[in-house]
C-alpha cells in the first residue's frame, strides 16, 4: 500500500496566510500536510514543499466558510487557537475544519470529539491570557505624550485585546508593545494600527527611565507604590493565592512590584 506524499505548506505565519494555505489544501485535495512558519523552517528530504503566498481574497473565502459552518463561538475558537502559536496547531485546526465542513450541523459543542475538545482547551488557555493582559497592562507616559506599555504574553494575544483598550482608553494615544514577538499596537485617537519599534540600545522595559518617561510618571509610580504598600496588610498576606491570581512572570511590568 502506497503512502500519500506529505506536502509541507510554508506560509508567513499570519492567520490570513494560514487560511490561504487551507484554501490550497482543499483546492488541490491534499491529504497529508504539515505547516511551516518562518521561525520554524526545516528542510525536508522527502516532503513536497509548497510556498504559500498570502492571498486575502482566498483567505476571506475560507473565513466565510468557517463562519457559515460553525457558530460564533466556533470561529472565535479557531482564531484564538491559532494565536496560541503551539507547535502543530495548524494541523489540528485543519482537522477541525475538515470535519466542520463535512458536518451537516455545527459541531462546536461536541466535546466527545477529541479535536473539538482540544481546540476548545487551547482557545480557553488563550482566553485566560487575554484577560490577564487586559488586567495587568501598565501604561507609562513618555516624553512624547504617548502612553507606553510593554508585555510578553505566553500567546499572541495583542489582536484580541485591541478592542478593549481602544474602548477603555479612547481619549489618549497609546502603544502596547509585545517585546517577545517584536510588534505592537498603536492607537492615534482614531484607529489602532499594528506597528514595529526599534527600541534604543540598552532599553530596559521594566524600568522607568527619565530619558524616555516624564517626571510626572515617575512621581505617579512612587505614589502608586506607596499606596500599594500601605494597603498591604502583612498579617493577611496569602502569597500562594496572590501568585495564583497574579503569576510572577507579570511582576516585572507592574508598577506596584518594581520596588
Amino acid at each position: 500500500m502506497l503512502m500519500s506524499e506529505e506536502h509541507i505548506l510554508r506560509y508567513d505565519g499570519t492567520f490570513d496566510g494560514f487560511l490561504t494555505a487551507v484554501f490550497h489544501v482543499f483546492e488541490l485535495k491534499l491529504l497529508t500536510v504539515s505547516f511551516q512558519r518562518p521561525e520554524r523552517v526545516q528542510e525536508s528530504l522527502f516532503g513536497n514543499t509548497i510556498e504559500i503566498i498570502t492571498d486575502l481574497e482566498k483567505a476571506d473565502r475560507v473565513w466565510k466558510g468557517i463562519k457559515s459552518k460553525t457558530s460564533g463561538t466556533g470561529s472565535y475558537r479557531v482564531y484564538s487557537s491559532f494565536l496560541s502559536e503551539q507547535a502543530g496547531v495548524e494541523v489540528l485546526l485543519l482537522d477541525y475544519l475538515r470535519q466542520a465542513f463535512k458536518s451537516a450541523i455545527p459541531m462546536d459543542s461536541d466535546f466527545s470529539n477529541a479535536t473539538v475538545l482540544k481546540v476548545s482547551q487551547i482557545a480557553k488557555s488563550v482566553g485566560r491570557e487575554k484577560h490577564r493582559m487586559e488586567a495587568f497592562v501598565r501604561f507609562r507616559l513618555t516624553n512624547d505624550g504617548i502612553y507606553f506599555a510593554t508585555v510578553e504574553p505566553d500567546f499572541d494575544v495583542l489582536p484580541l485585546i485591541s478592542k478593549h483598550f481602544k474602548s477603555r482608553y479612547a481619549d489618549q494615544k497609546w502603544i502596547i508593545y509585545d517585546i517577545k514577538r517584536g510588534y505592537g499596537l498603536y492607537y492615534d485617537l482614531e484607529k489602532v494600527e499594528v506597528m514595529q519599534l526599534s527600541l534604543p540600545e540598552g532599553f530596559d522595559a521594566t524600568k522607568t527611565n527619565r530619558d524616555y518617561f516624564t517626571a510626572s510618571e515617575l512621581e505617579f509610580q512612587t505614589l502608586w507604590q506607596d499606596y500599594f504598600e500601605s494597603t498591604n496588610i502583612k498579617s493577611r498576606k496569602n502569597m500562594k493565592l496572590h501568585v495564583q491570581h497574579v503569576p510572577k512572570r507579570y511582576w516585572k511590568y507592574l508598577s506596584e512590584k518594581l520596588r
